[in-house]
């Protein structure tokens, strides 16, 4: 059974940093390639980040330069290091794993002052 755990979301304030996790069991995680979507209330679900299994990395045009994506094959885990963030930058984030397709439960980020 494919599970993804989101984890390390909170409330920063803007110009503060976040490190999201997402733990992925059931599926050979080292094959697969993964993403980061967002969803902000009243919003459509969003695409953040992606990397291949072997590190390609691709971002969203808002979060390029703040935002980095990375993953450690061993661990089964995937990271969103997320910097200088911003209050439009609050929404729910979701971990996506491609093969096979699955979503993580979410994990909430709030900007804030």
């Amino acid at each position: 059974q494919v599970q993804l755990v989101e984890s390390g979301g909170g409330s920063v304030q803007p110009g503060g940093s976040l490190r999201l996790s997402c733990a992925a069991s059931g599926i050979i995680f080292s094959v697969s390639a993964m993403d980061w979507f967002r969803q902000a209330p009243g919003k459509e679900r969003e695409f953040v980040a992606a990397i291949t299994y072997d590190g390609y990395t691709n971002y969203a045009d808002s979060v390029k330069g703040r935002f980095t994506i990375s993953r450690d094959n061993a661990k089964n885990t995937l990271y969103l290091e997320m910097n200088a963030l911003k209050p439009e930058d609050s929404a729910v984030y979701y971990c996506h794993s491609r093969y096979p397709s699955r979503w993580g439960q979410g994990t909430q980020v709030t900007v804030s002052s």
